[in-house]
């Protein structure tokens, strides 16, 4: 039987997350494997999947905060915002200095309300809008409230730009790299990009798709809550409660992995209404 947990990938260029899943699940040899937070073909980097049970953890995993390095061509637009869209317009950046790139920049981190690209894979009217795109039709995405948390400038070797960014989830390295160009009057577009973290899991702990083929690495589900999440460990009687999806008159702070005394993983507990209440029961 196929144990339940995290499998942590270093995705590679040119493959589509999906295809990531239809590896690991011929590889782990189940059908039940997802992953949290889609990468472009283009990008590399840590994608989280999740195999049998810890599929369910997936959605809370899309809420935490993620780590990228990138590179941004500045003096070209394309309609993707990034190297896999047709250019659409060019501009010379002689003008442009370090010192405005760096300045720019600066001014992205904090809360900022960003308009996903186009070709994102968000729902519009229940179909994705890059398909609404593919098809012909034009697409107004509302902007989306995110958080920088941090964004350090690495390398300025005009038209490139490297950068590294700390974000919330739900944030678009390709708006970033579009609005840049558009706040400088050039116009830009991403031409590389790695994930190297998401939430606890980075890079260091990923497995390429080859090391995987030879031995499929699984975090078992208790492992990955754990790190994932915020502990607590309940008492016997709590226990057999929350077995039941019953409510619990224990203080939680936040969505908290909630564990048995021989260290069962159980479910997933926030605070709400002055008590514990079940948000995924996993036994």
């Amino acid at each position: 039987m196929t144990p339940s947990g995290l499998v942590v990938v270093d995705k590679p260029a040119g493959i589509t997350s999906h295809d990531v899943v239809a590896r690991v699940r011929r590889l782990a040899g189940t059908r039940k494997v997802g992953h949290a937070g889609t990468l472009d073909p283009m990008a590399t980097g840590v994608l989280v999947l999740g195999v049998d049970r810890a599929t369910r953890l997936l959605g809370h995993l899309t809420l935490t905060d993620k780590r990228y390095v990138a590179t941004i061509r500045l003096g070209v637009a394309t309609t993707t915002d990034d190297a896999e869209g047709e250019v659409v317009a060019t501009r010379p950046v002689d003008g442009l200095t370090e010192a405005a790139v760096r300045a720019s920049l600066a001014s992205f981190v904090g809360e900022i309300d960003q308009v996903p690209s186009a070709v994102s894979a968000i729902k519009v009217d229940g179909k994705r809008s890059y398909a609404r795109v593919r098809d012909g039709e034009e697409v107004d995405l509302p902007a989306r409230r995110v958080t920088i948390h941090a964004l350090g400038v690495t390398g300025v070797d005009l038209p490139s730009v490297e950068v590294e960014v700390d974000c919330s989830s739900g944030t678009y390295i390709r708006a970033i790299a579009r609005d840049l160009g558009t706040a400088l009057g050039v116009g830009g577009h991403l031409t590389a990009l790695r994930r190297t973290a998401v939430g606890p899991f980075g890079i260091e702990s990923a497995h390429t798709l080859e090391a995987l083929a030879h031995d499929v690495t699984i975090s078992p589900i208790a492992d990955a809550a754990r790190a994932a999440f915020p502990v607590y460990d309940l008492s016997a009687e709590d226990a057999a409660h929350v077995r039941v999806g019953r409510t619990l008159d224990v203080r939680l702070d936040t969505l908290t992995a909630v564990f048995a005394p021989d260290g069962e993983f159980l479910a997933l507990y926030e605070p709400r209404g002055g008590v514990a209440r079940p948000v995924a029961v996993f036994v």
